[in-house]
């Protein structure tokens, strides 16, 4: 990860309140089919969210996340609210997954509905039955997006 986006994830991550003390410059990135499978969690909940989906988008997150959220119709409300752009993007990309003591920040590239270009952290965590769930996001207005 270049240093800039790197200071970027780690300031979305402090943003967000997420664990970060574990979080330092020995990111690296993730073997094929765990990128695979961690860009395929963000997309189930992307896709969630633009099917009004609450339960499977709550499924997407850690027991933690769904047990301090309470219930899937609640966690929807909390990211239409907060994050309509990540509840509504109209477009998005992945950017390389990386991973750092077991925490895996998925960056994706969000454009949203107004044309404004936004950066969102995705933190994900392996589950004891080997699957991937998310922890977390924060998001950012995008400093690069390109004129």
């Amino acid at each position: 990860m270049r240093p800039a986006l790197f200071r970027l994830a780690l300031l979305l991550m402090l943003a967000f309140g997420a664990a970060t003390a574990s979080m330092h410059a020995s990111a690296t990135p993730l073997a094929p089919t765990d990128a695979e499978a961690v860009r395929q969690v963000v997309m189930a909940q992307l896709n969630a969210f633009a099917d009004d989906d609450a339960d499977s988008a709550f499924e997407t997150a850690t027991p933690s996340v769904r047990e301090a959220i309470g219930n899937p119709l609640r966690f929807l409300a909390m990211v239409r609210g907060a994050y309509p752009m990540v509840y509504r993007p109209a477009s998005f990309a992945f950017l390389k997954p990386e991973e750092d003591d077991g925490t895996v920040l998925q960056m994706v590239q969000i454009t949203d509905g107004d044309d404004k270009s936004w950066i969102a952290l995705f933190a994900l965590e392996r589950q004891p039955d080997a699957s991937w769930r998310i922890s977390g996001c924060a998001v950012a207005e995008n400093p690069w997006r390109p004129a």
